[in-house]
């Protein structure tokens, strides 16, 4: 009864509320937060939401049971990374598309070759398949773990920033999680979202649930939280922005701790990924035209070894290398990660080439036009030696004594010399070696120019931002000194602009002053204005953030508006302080990585590729004039010496093997340069594509002219003393 009265009062003054506020909600009915849904689905990242429908696809197809413990640890992870999939999809999963891989890739490649070689492979890749999709939300939420830390430190400076003048949590998690990046602002959205939707009843308890996560992976962050939390329960106000600051230096101190054990730690497993990616296999190649001309005794076409090689180098290896490389990655602890201003409204355009069309009008081309042309032209150029074979073109040399033929198309030693143009194989001319760069240069030079063109033009602007940010500490000291002493915002933003003419700062604060006086505009619209809006020019979330907090302190007045840039300006120095702390600890380590993506790798490749088209020259003409020996005795009635002809066969072309080595240092040189900006910056993919841009174009430039300078030199050494043996 009593239970009856309290539900009917309490459904008395909700239908009161309703008429007064005019709401229309139903009483049970559960809220959702506009502002995460239409977040996530913006930017939430595109392989997880194809991995997600995999997952359901396959879990509506099958339906199988799943071990308790193993079902709990995969279902921990995803939802680190918010995928709405059941722990049985992801086994599923990982049974439907290996079955598919090795029916549909066995069948395929069979049909087309007809070597029973692909149908082992794919069995064995489909069966290495089943464990490592059974580990891909392992591997996803330790790399969500990764981008999250990366912003931690950005996170509780937001907090802290926000609660120091307004001490509220969650409108502190609502500012913060505008001014991330994803998935940390998804992770803080989520937050909001399970109040809203009454998962929980309080802020504080979405909050503590969420540091659950990451208590294992982040205790500083969660400490640093805890005392955010404390602070709303002192009455002191000097205590009470104590435990705030506290905060803050504990999430950089445990940054700068985890960082240095990480750098410790990172010496093995890098030695390790250079012995077995690098060093080994390109060391590797030097032996292995000897290999396949012996496997060519028994007549096998070099074409299908070139086939196994290339399975082995661009397929096997590059993917062992990348793996190696995420594992080492998805232990990186907490940093600083870069915005990617690029994916902002307004910027996106910068990703493109600018074509000044007239005075007033540019054209905005996307650059990879300009890549499939360079690729296109790449490949029509190195592979001209194929299409002129096909063709019926004659063969020709680069001197009048015949030596250094262009083609060199041969006949097998076991059909010589009786043999068609179909029959023959190659080529084995040095001039089609020499073309056969060509098709690397294509390759790795159209992929760096499309990463160089678009981000050539938004790193621009980020440099400039960054050197506004290392000295906006200053500028925001001197602003608040400007408010402390009881001058308008508007006056004090004219008055530094003046102090700090000449600088990034200074442009900053005299945008804003002339948008102020010049346009009639109020601070906050000169400021945030989406056309003229001085945030616009320098596109920075530190500085974003910054003006945001003025702009909210300084409606309680100057001095509280001076209080919280004094702060910030502390933060921010400190911040900068620790960053450069940890760029020292990674200087050895990067600086290491980075001679081996621009200069050791195409260098070492490079000379192989030399010395192994020495050797498949010399082969080639051995085995020539072993069986123009063998004719000769045969028709003279002589015998056994033709028996040696099955000791080896005619080898590889080095135009096939060179374009396999180029495409695995192309590789290469791609994996390393992801692997060094993600170990020395974090989840930065800008920072990632103008690295790319660079290091791809100048490791290709670099591997194709060592290997053309080498090979040019070895092949004259290797014909001359054939020409001394054979006269």
């Amino acid at each position: 009864m009593e239970s009856r009265e309290y539900q009917d009062l309490l459904e008395k003054y909700k239908s009161r509320v309703a008429q007064e506020f005019g709401s229309t909600a139903p009483a049970n009915s559960k809220f959702s937060t506009k502002e995460y849904t239409e977040f996530k689905e913006e930017l939430y990242p595109g392989h997880y939401s194809l991995y997600e429908k995999a997952c359901n696809f396959a879990d509506n197809l099958f339906k199988l049971s799943v071990d308790q413990q193993k079902a709990e640890a995969i279902q921990k992870n995803l939802d680190v990374c918010h995928l709405n999939v059941r722990p049985s999809g992801v086994i599923a999963l990982s049974f439907l598309l290996p079955l598919a891989t090795i029916v549909i890739g066995s069948l395929i490649t069979f049909g087309i070759f007809g070597m029973f070689f692909f149908l082992v492979f794919f069995l064995i890749t489909g069966l290495l398949m089943i464990p490592a999709l059974q580990k891909v939300p392992d591997f996803m939420a330790n790399t969500w773990r990764m981008k999250a830390s990366n912003q931690m430190v950005q996170s509780v400076f937001y907090l802290v920033t926000y609660m120091r003048h307004t001490s509220n949590l969650e409108r502190a998690i609502e500012f913060a999680a505008d001014h991330l990046e994803p998935p940390l602002s998804l992770d803080f959205r989520k937050i909001l979202w399970d109040v809203e939707t009454e998962h929980y009843s309080t802020i504080r308890e979405s909050a503590d649930a969420y540091l659950q996560v990451w208590k294992e992976w982040d205790k500083e962050f969660v400490e640093s939280f805890h005392l955010i939390e404390s602070s709303l329960f002192e009455s002191s106000e000097e205590r009470r922005l104590a435990l705030l600051d506290k905060s803050l230096d504990v999430i950089l101190t445990g940054t700068y701790e985890t960082m240095l054990h990480y750098a410790h730690s990172l010496k093995s497993p890098i030695t390790m990924l250079h012995m077995l990616g690098i060093i080994l296999p390109i060391l590797g190649l030097v032996i292995l035209p000897l290999v396949v001309s012996f496997m060519g005794g028994d007549g096998s076409d070099p074409f299908v070894s070139a086939i196994y090689i290339s399975v082995l180098y661009n397929i096997s290896l590059p993917i062992g290398v990348f793996y190696l490389g995420k594992v080492i990655l998805s232990k990186r602890p907490a940093g600083y990660g870069a915005v990617d201003i690029g994916e902002k409204p307004g910027f996106q355009k910068y990703k493109n080439v600018a074509l000044q069309v007239s005075k007033n009008f540019t054209l905005w081309v996307n650059p990879i036009y300009f890549c499939i042309l360079v690729f296109a032209l790449g490949m029509l150029i190195g592979f001209s030696p194929l299409l002129m074979h096909s063709l019926g073109v004659a063969d020709f040399s680069f001197d009048q004594n015949g030596n250094l033929r262009m083609l060199d198309y041969v006949c097998p030693p076991e059909i010589a010399p009786n043999c068609t143009d179909a029959e023959k194989i190659g080529p084995y001319g040095v001039g089609s070696s020499i073309l056969s760069l060509v098709v690397v240069l294509g390759l790795g030079v159209s992929a760096g120019l499309y990463f160089a063109l678009r981000s050539k033009n938004v790193i621009k602007i980020r440099e400039k931002t960054r050197e506004l940010e290392d000295e906006f500490s200053s500028a925001l000291f001197q602003l608040g000194n400007r408010l402390g002493d009881g001058i308008p915002a508007e006056i004090a933003f004219a008055r530094v602009a003046a102090t700090m003419q000449g600088t990034v700062s200074g442009d900053f604060f005299n945008l804003t002053e002339k948008n102020i006086t010049k346009l009639g505009m109020g601070l906050e619209q000169a400021l945030f204005d989406p056309k003229v809006g001085a945030i616009v020019r320098f596109p920075s979330p530190v500085i974003e953030s910054s003006m945001k907090v003025l702009i909210e302190s300084i409606k309680k007045g100057p001095r509280i508006a001076a209080q919280a840039l004094l702060s910030m300006s502390r933060y921010i120095k400190e911040i900068h302080r620790v960053e450069e702390r940890l760029q020292d600890l990674m200087a050895d380590i990067i600086s290491s990585m980075k001679a081996q993506t621009r200069f050791l790798t195409p260098a070492i490749a490079g000379i192989v590729i030399g010395i192994t088209s020495m050797i498949s020259t010399i082969l080639t003409k051995l085995s020539a004039q072993l069986g123009e020996f063998s004719s000769a005795q045969q028709a003279g009635g002589a015998a056994g010496f033709g028996n040696l002809l099955t000791i080896f066969g005619i080898g590889i072309p080095t135009f096939h093997f060179q374009i396999i080595v180029g495409i695995y240092v192309v590789q290469i040189g791609y994996i390393l340069t992801v692997l060094s900006n993600g170990i020395e910056n974090g989840a930065d993919k800008l920072g990632e594509r103008y690295a790319l841009g660079k290091n791809l174009i100048n490791s290709t430039v670099l591997y194709c002219a060592i290997a053309g300078i080498v090979m040019l030199l070895f092949n004259f050494f290797a014909g001359t003393v054939l020409q001394r043996t054979f006269t």
